[in-house]
């Protein structure tokens, strides 16, 4: 498919609210397989469709080669919390700590439109409520309890 670049802090379209996405088509499987290949060609672990421009509500996450795309995702449960050190794809050279539910339970439909219903914790759970943010024009530095610049250390 296509590499698309990264939209970056500053981007009006990171700050906006993703549409639900009303029904899968071909133009849906084809953002998701941009997606996944720009995801792959900036070394992340997840994406959010506001990331390359696109206001709709999905998210690809891939960790140790479990990848799970995620239409119209909804957390519908969360237990205990966790801090730790995020980065961003749209926030280049910073990290920061975030404070997180370290379990969660998550709905949505996969890219065939079946329901999918995902029990994840730590890394996973982490990386899924950072996409879910970018949706919700949400950065991972509006939720940072301290943030470090990369360049600096």
């Amino acid at each position: 498919m296509a590499v698309l670049p990264i939209r970056k802090i500053g981007d009006p379209v990171l700050r906006s609210r993703s549409k639900e996405v009303e029904n899968i088509n071909e133009q849906t499987k084809e953002l998701i397989d941009n997606m996944i290949d720009s995801m792959e060609a900036a070394e992340g672990i997840g994406l959010a469709a506001p990331q390359i421009g696109i206001l709709q509500r999905v998210i690809v996450v891939k960790i140790e080669d479990d990848l799970k795309v995620t239409i119209n995702p909804i957390l519908i449960k969360e237990k205990g919390e966790s801090m730790a050190e995020e980065g961003c794809l749209s926030v280049p050279d910073r990290r920061g700590l975030v404070k997180r539910p370290e379990e969660i339970i998550i709905e949505g439909l996969n890219e065939e439109g079946e329901k999918v219903k995902y029990e994840l914790e730590g890394l996973k759970a982490r990386a899924f409520l950072h996409e879910i943010d970018h949706l919700n024009g949400i950065l991972f530095v509006d939720k940072a309890i301290e943030i470090k610049d990369e360049e600096s250390e």
